[in-house]
Parts: structure tokens; sequence; C-alpha cells
């Protein structure tokens, strides 16, 4: 893909608090997304401070035909989701299929700093999501073998997904893929398969207000965001959410190696629980990661020792399969914030 300077993007910026940070608007354009992988050789598209926020716009994953043929009228097609299937290259495309916004630089991140991503805010673009399956995909294709789209109109003001007669799905939106580039060993990494850089996690907790962090592996983190989603279910049993076009408001903060906030893979804090997680093709090792990593936060960041972590997670925490249809299973382990009250 060929990255334009950072002046021929048309970023905008405005003073932001602190009284240091920057404001930036990041569109979606062929210019400024990375089409189905993480590259930790892919040039950033806006490099910011630790501290900035970035609005980032991001596009639904698929095509206008695709869109078209399920019934989408062509005005509602967008005109940037036009534009970047005609301007994107085949061979910036793939090996996955998301398209993405970014990758974003943080000034000064190295590998083995961590990079906070605070979800500041996200709103819904289209006033439509898509949900969609096909044989060869999900978690029960042999049970359906074939191919369907189904077209869910969007309240925006009542926050529903209007998915037939009678029934309303409510919006949580989030986005399924947010994530920094992995190590440079790995290549274009497939933007499908979530793995220690976050990527394509499908957890339905990471709305606004929450905060993820993400270890660093490349210099400036390099990250990325889209394959939005109105609302999901834990697992994603067919291979989609209610798919849409999304606008994350980020803010970024960079801690450098040896603070407190260090573990070797994504985590997550709700306004009321800490979320720990594991990605692995075996169920079982997911999850056994996801209880590994939960086990060493609490150590580090609580002061527990291994044992009471481990009694705590099973008298007080909460084992979710978070998607069952990336190759790469999720699994995250919550553990609410209320039981650390009285410290």
């Amino acid at each position: 893909m060929r990255i334009l300077p950072l002046a021929a993007l048309a970023l905008t910026f405005v003073l932001a608090t602190p009284a240091t940070a920057k404001t930036w608007d990041l569109p979606a354009a062929p210019q400024t997304v990375a089409w189905g992988h993480y590259d930790a050789s892919d040039a950033p598209v806006l490099v910011v401070q630790s501290g900035d926020i970035v609005v980032m716009h991001t596009l639904l994953t698929n095509s206008p035909t695709g869109l078209a043929k399920a019934g989408v009228a062509p005005g509602d097609i967008q005109a940037e989701l036009r534009a970047v299937y005609d301007g994107v290259p085949a061979s910036a495309r793939g090996p996955g299929g998301h398209i993405l916004t970014g990758p974003v630089a943080i000034e000064g991140a190295e590998p083995g700093d961590t990079l906070e991503v605070r979800i500041l805010k996200i709103g819904i673009d289209i006033p439509y999501a898509y949900n969609a399956f096909r044989y060869g995909a999900g978690f029960l294709t042999d049970d359906f073998p074939y191919a369907r789209m189904k077209i869910v109109p969007l309240d925006r003001t009542r926050m529903v997904g209007l998915f037939g007669p009678g029934i309303a799905v409510p919006l949580r939106p989030f986005f399924g893929s947010m994530g920094v580039a992995p190590p440079p060993a790995f290549g274009r990494y497939d933007s499908a398969p979530p793995t220690i850089n976050g990527g394509n996690m499908d957890d339905k907790a990471l709305v606004a207000g929450t905060t993820l962090f993400l270890p660093v592996h490349a210099k400036g983190a390099l990250f990325q965001a889209g394959d939005g989603h109105a609302a999901q279910g834990n697992g994603e049993v067919d291979i989609t959410a209610l798919e849409t076009s999304l606008t994350g408001t980020f803010q970024f903060i960079l801690h450098k190696k040896g603070s407190d906030t260090q573990l070797p893979y994504p985590r997550a804090e709700t306004p009321d629980a800490f979320i720990a997680m594991g990605f692995d093709d075996d169920l079982s090792h997911a999850t056994r990661k996801a209880l590994r990593n939960m086990i060493d936060f609490l150590v580090a960041a609580k002061g527990m020792t291994r044992d009471d972590a481990y009694m705590l997670v099973s008298v007080a925490g909460d084992v979710e399969v978070t998607e069952l249809v990336d190759r790469n299973k999720g699994v995250h382990v919550v553990v609410p914030k209320r039981l650390f009250a009285g410290k």
C-alpha cells in the first residue's frame, strides 16, 4: 500500500486535555488503511505523542457489491468504502479480510513497553449492519452448508438493531479488532486470528469506557482498529456479529518497560472489572493462558500470592468464551474490582 505524507492526508488536530495533548482526526481512505493484516514493517499513517487522542473512522468488512446484492441501497453504501475498494491494490490486501484503519505510531514506543488504549467514545456511522455466514466458516458450518447475509436496520436513537418482527437487539458497539503490530518475525500477520498483539479479539466487553493494555512488539507500537460491531454475542458463533462502520475515539498512553502495567499479553479494564485474555486454536489452551495471565496480573498488581490468586479466580472470577470462529479461540477471565474495595 502506498503511504502518502501526513500533509496529504488532511489530518486535523485541536488542543485537548492535558494542555500538551492533541486530538487528531484520521479518516478511512486508501492511504490510511491496512487491509487484512498487522505488520511491523508497515509505515505509520499518523505519528502521535503519548497522551494524544485520535478519532479513527473505520469501515465494515464487506464490499460495495456484496452490500448491494444483500439489498443495501446504492446511496447508503459509504463513499469511503467504494474509495478503499477502488484505491487499495491487490498486492496490499490480505491475507485476512478486515479493513483496518492505521497504523498509528506512538512516538517513543519500543518493544517491551505497554500501550494503554483508553476507549473514550464509539459512534455508529451508518443506519444498518449485516450478519452473514458461509460454508467453511462458523462453528456449525456442516449444519449450514450454504451462504446467507441479512441486513439489519439500526435504530440509533433507541440503540437497538431491528433483527426481525418483535426482535430488537440492544446495541453495544465495539471494535472486533484492535491491536498493535506483532513482532517483526511474524511478517504480514493475518488479521483474523487474535494473538499476543491483540487484533481480532471479538471481545464484546471492549466498549466505550473500557481501557485496553497491549504489549508493544515493534517500534511505534503501530495501533490499528476496525471490524466494527454494533452488537455481538459471546462466541460469535456464525463468524459475524452485527457488522457495521464505527468511529472510535482513543487516547494513547505509553508506559515504558519496567512499569507496573507491563504484562506479556493483552488485558483490559472496565469501570467494574479486570479482564485477562488468552488466545489459542485449542479452547483448553486458550483458557489456560487466560487463567495464567489473570493470576500473573493479580500477583503483580495486587500483591497476592499465586495460590491466593488461583483460589480467588475460582471463587469470584468468571471464565467466558469471547469467540470460537477465527482459528484462534478467545477466552477472557473477569475479576470484579469490588473485591478489592477494602484495600
